[in-house]
């Protein structure tokens, strides 16, 4: 098992361990890296006839310290099956992705939500500050089930984006309208705005794009076009 602090060392340290390792043997990468790095790590230690899984863990020390950590993992159902004993030592929950690699992309991409809400946030706290709510207060606003922070995903995103649902709800242009109000609120006070500035961008552009009308979740209609991929193929 791997918890190492780059990918670049990670697959060094794979590489000299499969060298050493007798064939069929299994590495389980558990260091945050990307899909490219456990694909290149499957690649080199194949050579060898050493297998390689992922199971990134979604938890801080003191989960994983405690044994309730979260592992996402990625790899063959063979593979899997044979880390299991060592896998279910380190946690009772494991989420089963799918092929090598699968886990690291969901890490990776929980691990981008969080770094960008917590600026997101941050702003926010600096924005009460600035108009005199508490921050407490904010905070529990944020956390209620209808509110900014909890709505965007369990309604807006699994309900409506991942259903390709756009009609009805609050109009884009009713959102691209609030968010200008908060760059203004933010001007206002003297409170600088990053992450929730550049938001505001994909507002305008989903306007110019005709979508005033529809719930604003079809913002994700503009990445459709871009990426060339439908969010409805990925339900489960």
């Amino acid at each position: 098992m791997l918890s190492l602090p780059s990918p670049a060392v990670s697959l060094r340290v794979a590489g000299e361990l499969a060298a050493r390792m007798r064939p069929g043997a299994l590495i389980v990468e558990t260091s945050t890296v990307n899909p490219a790095d456990m694909w290149r790590m499957r690649d080199e230690c194949g050579k060898r006839q050493v297998r390689v899984i992922d199971a990134a863990i979604l938890s801080g020390v003191q989960q994983m310290y405690e044994g309730r950590s979260t592992l996402l993992v990625g790899g063959s159902d063979e593979d899997v099956a044979l880390a299991s004993p060592v896998l279910d030592a380190l946690s009772r929950s494991q989420v089963r992705l799918g092929p090598v690699g699968s886990g690291m992309a969901a890490k990776v991409i929980n691990n981008a939500v969080a770094h960008a809400v917590m600026v997101v946030l941050v702003e926010a706290g600096a924005m009460a500050a600035a108009t005199g709510v508490p921050g407490k207060t904010m905070a529990s606003l944020l956390a209620g089930p209808d509110a900014g922070l909890t709505r965007p995903l369990t309604h807006r995103f699994a309900e409506r984006i991942l259903n390709g649902d756009y009609e009805g709800g609050m109009p884009t242009e009713a959102a691209r309208k609030d968010s200008l109000l908060a760059l203004e609120l933010a001007r206002d006070s003297g409170v600088p705005l990053f992450a929730t500035q550049a938001a505001h961008t994909v507002y305008e552009i989903a306007l110019a794009s005709g979508f005033a009308r529809d719930d604003y979740a079809s913002i994700a209609r503009l990445w459709e076009r871009w990426t060339g991929r439908a969010f409805p193929e990925y339900r489960g």
